[in-house]
């Protein structure tokens, strides 16, 4: 049987004031006070326009359902990219150890963690952040936060410095070292997980 298509889905963005949205064949172009974001949506089959300053829609013409769950999709990343490019996105980080204190140093241009003593083991892990996010201690003990304006360079960022420190070959209900994420969100609205 032929799968039933909705003849057109709508779905509107509200821009606020002080951001420019841009959009060329399906590229997406986010200005703000705190800079620049840009999207490739060209996989996805679906028109977007501007009207006026403070307002973008996206349309999708005969669409299955699964096609329609794109629109909403879409529209989500344009909001993240506007929260980034006025507020920023933080995750906060908190070190959990037994008895091997985990050591953190951050170096090159606050874009590489290096990873020290965890577990007691020599090695060093190095995570290289991904473009435009800043790692940095906190003022609190054990602490580390990692800042940008795209969503997913800081969320890919933060599971990278996590996946780091990962024990093997234990039972990780009784080794529960790792530096794991406490607080996300934009900032200055951080949520705890």
């Amino acid at each position: 049987s032929a799968t039933m298509k909705l003849v057109l889905s709508s779905r509107m963005i509200k821009v606020p004031d002080g951001v420019t949205v841009k959009t060329n064949a399906r590229r997406v172009v986010v200005t703000g006070p705190r800079g620049e974001l840009t999207k490739d949506f060209r996989h996805i089959k679906i028109s977007l326009h501007v009207l006026g300053k403070n307002r973008v829609r996206a349309d999708m013409w005969f669409g299955n359902r699964k096609a329609l769950a794109c629109v909403r999709s879409l529209c989500s990343h344009i909001e993240n990219m506007i929260v980034g490019v006025t507020q920023g996105y933080a995750y906060r980080m908190r070190f959990a150890y037994a008895h091997f204190p985990i050591n953190v140093t951050i170096t090159g241009d606050s874009n590489v963690v290096e990873i020290r003593n965890f577990l007691g083991e020599r090695r060093v892990r190095k995570i290289v952040a991904a473009p435009g996010v800043k790692v940095a201690l906190t003022s609190n003990k054990d602490e580390l936060e990692v800042t940008g304006n795209g969503i997913e360079e800081c969320g890919q960022t933060a599971a990278l410095i996590h996946q780091a420190c990962m024990v093997r070959n234990k039972d990780i209900r009784k080794f529960l070292d790792g530096i794991y994420v406490s607080e996300k969100g934009p900032i200055g609205h951080l949520k705890p997980i």
